[in-house]
């Protein structure tokens, strides 16, 4: 028996020694090359999994227009919930607010008069946000609503923690003058304590009747003042990416018309939005984040802007082509609204809204993953010829695939969706090694291994899909935009996993999906050199490129390597066609690896699998080094100029 578990012993020994013997090698010709695109690497927002409601979006009550029970009333306000008992309030709902597209309103009749006759904390509403508010001490919160009432008003307005706990709280009063007309009303509160399961409640100990609408509450320190959470706002922005494609997905199809994303319900001001129920993902929005916030977002970060925007076609449902134009007006109109001047009709409510430039919109996609629906090429030829008569230097998106064979129609790209195991993802890193390389280019603008592999953010899959990109920038003379899909998840509606960034009320995180995409950063405008990759391994994929570094304007050279095997890879990199020497010193090494490959982050470990930098000691033209098992990694040279 023992002299089995030496021979084991050896035999382990030996396997690992035989592989980290075989070296691949990539040859890299720096002296030839081509450009990438510099829209290759972006960002896809879709409202799925409360993505933009609860989330980006910086608003902090859910359903705050009371408009997500119907427009027939009585109806729910969930999740607003009744503060007292129904011997001292009654709450109900009805259609008397002064806003034509928002006509629910809460009704509360107060029937208890004066603190000594009312339930102790007084009787009212609250709400608790989406799955909690999180309240930060000395933070101060806007708080707007719209009331009116049988006479004058005496009401608290607080922030109250978990454990009953006030946070902050402001009186509103109008002994004054009666409130018989909707008036506005604002509070600015400042906590005094920190809770992330809070709530927030409108109360009174005055007897009367009462209608409230449209409450908001906004932390006033938002991302760049625009309204969005910080920490996720960020967690984009530190993508760099050059475009960002929004606000969906099917989120923007709908399952049926009627419930479909209609640009012209978000926009103007927040309280006379009507929002809508998204019935493909399961919820309510008051379209906070709506298309005028897409675009200031995509300027905000420094990306290009694509909208997706509905043409006529759900998941259940067509308009027949010859009934498409008051649809195609809807198109012109959000582009005139993006991109006219702010005298014409659509551009002037852009220049209400606090921008009166137009926003640089260059990219529109006619619909999402409808190719096989029997109108869309019929509306697609509606709408492309009126967008290009109208916006000649608008370029286009089909939804079709042309990676295989020739579109039927004109495009200037073409959308490429995937979503598969891990295994299958790796061996998709060649799908474009044989696509046409005329006419139009490919848009890849979602892609993620997903179930069983994906788990809830595996570092297999994101090895996988490293190696999936590293083809994608080889092929970028053909692929001229990808991003990775979905974007968020707040961890209490998981709707779709997994995704780039998870979080909560108060916390976030990045998946090893996210993190791997920070090495394909400086990829967009880079020059991919020319590479040849001699191996016998069929789990190496690599690349290298040149780009100019933005914080001091040198130029590196990065070499990216993933290993997809069990075993460790042995791999050198030779590099010739250089004008000046590699730098000695200065490089770096980042790795994404781990123990385990259905290795996660999480809120308790975040930081579990994240890039790894070290330095690359003795750089040069020539380099050997040993790759992890299951691994990208990714090497930058520095040049003496």
């Amino acid at each position: 028996m023992m002299s089995l578990k030496i021979f084991l012993v050896y035999l382990t020994f030996f396997t690992v020694y035989c592989y980290a013997d075989e070296t691949s090698t990539l040859h890299i010709d720096a002296s030839k090359g081509r450009k990438i695109p510099d829209t290759f690497f972006g960002a896809f927002f879709e409202e799925i999994n409360h993505a933009g409601a609860g989330g980006l979006w910086g608003e902090l009550v859910s359903n705050r227009g009371f408009e997500a029970g119907g427009q027939s009333v009585p109806s729910t306000i969930f999740p607003w919930t009744v503060v007292g008992d129904d011997s001292s309030i009654e709450v109900s709902t009805d259609r008397s607010s002064c806003f034509d597209r928002n006509k629910v309103a809460v009704r509360i009749n107060v029937l208890c008069d004066g603190p000594k006759f009312c339930p102790p904390g007084a009787v009212g509403i609250s709400n608790p946000g989406f799955w909690g508010m999180n309240i930060e001490k000395a933070h101060k919160y806007k708080v707007v609503f719209f009331v009116k009432a049988s006479g004058w008003i005496d009401l608290d307005v607080s922030f109250i923690g978990s454990d009953n706990e006030t946070l902050a709280s402001n009186n509103i009063r109008s002994s004054d003058q009666n409130v018989t007309e909707w008036r506005r009303m604002e509070s600015v509160l400042e906590a005094k304590a920190t809770d992330h399961n809070a709530s927030l409640q409108i109360t009174t100990t005055k007897k009367g009747v009462l209608w409230l609408d449209q409450v908001s509450a906004m932390p006033l320190d938002t991302y760049k003042g625009h309204g969005l959470r910080k920490d996720l706002a960020q967690m984009v922005a530190d993508l760099k990416p050059r475009f960002f494609r929004f606000p969906g997905g099917c989120f923007v199809e709908g399952g049926y018309m009627r419930n479909a994303f209609r640009w012209k319900d978000s926009v103007g001001a927040w309280e006379e939005r009507p929002g809508h129920y998204g019935d493909v993902w399961d919820y309510w929005t008051d379209d906070g984040f709506g298309y005028f916030e897409g675009l200031q977002f995509s300027e905000d970060i420094g990306a290009l802007p694509i909208w997706v925007f509905n043409n006529g076609l759900s998941l259940n449902d067509e308009v027949d082509t010859p009934l498409i134009a008051p649809f195609i007006q809807e198109a012109l109109d959000g582009l005139e609204f993006a991109k006219g001047s702010a005298r014409s009709k659509w551009g002037s409510l852009r220049a209400s809204m606090g921008h009166p430039e137009p926003f640089d919109l260059r990219i529109v996609a006619i619909g999402n993953e409808e190719c096989a629906m029997s109108k869309y090429r019929g509306n697609y030829l509606k709408f492309y010829d009126a967008i290009k008569h109208a916006y000649p230097d608008i370029q286009i998106i089909s939804n079709c695939d042309a990676s295989q064979k020739p579109l039927d129609h004109p495009a200037d790209f073409y959308d490429f969706h995937i979503y598969s195991h891990a295994n299958e993802m790796f061996s998709k890193h060649t799908i474009f090694d044989d696509a046409p390389r005329y006419g139009p280019k490919a848009f890849v603008s979602e892609y993620a291994v997903w179930q069983s592999d994906a788990g809830n953010g595996t570092l297999l899959a994101a090895i996988a899909e490293a190696a999936f990109l590293i083809g994608l920038e080889k092929n970028s003379d053909v692929v001229h935009m990808v991003c990775y899909a979905p974007l968020f998840v707040n961890t209490n509606d998981k709707k779709w996993t997994p995704d780039a960034i998870v979080f909560n009320s108060h916390e976030s995180y990045g998946t090893p999906s996210y993190w791997l995409q920070h090495l394909f950063t400086t990829s967009s405008g880079a020059t991919l050199l020319d590479s040849t990759l001699q191996t016998s391994s069929n789990y190496i994929v690599a690349s290298a490129i040149e780009y100019t570094n933005a914080t001091d304007k040198n130029k590196y050279m990065r070499v990216k390597v993933v290993n997809f095997g069990s075993d460790p890879q042995n791999f050198r990199f030779s590099v010739t066609g250089l004008d000046s020497k590699v730098q000695s010193s200065g490089a770096t090494k980042t790795v994404i690896t781990g123990p385990n490959v259905k290795e996660e982050n999480s809120f308790s470990e975040p930081n579990k699998i994240v890039p790894q930098h070290t330095s690359l000691e003795n750089a040069s033209e020539d380099m050997n080094v040993l790759l992890a098992p299951y691994s990208i990694t990714s090497f930058d040279l520095s040049y003496i100029i």
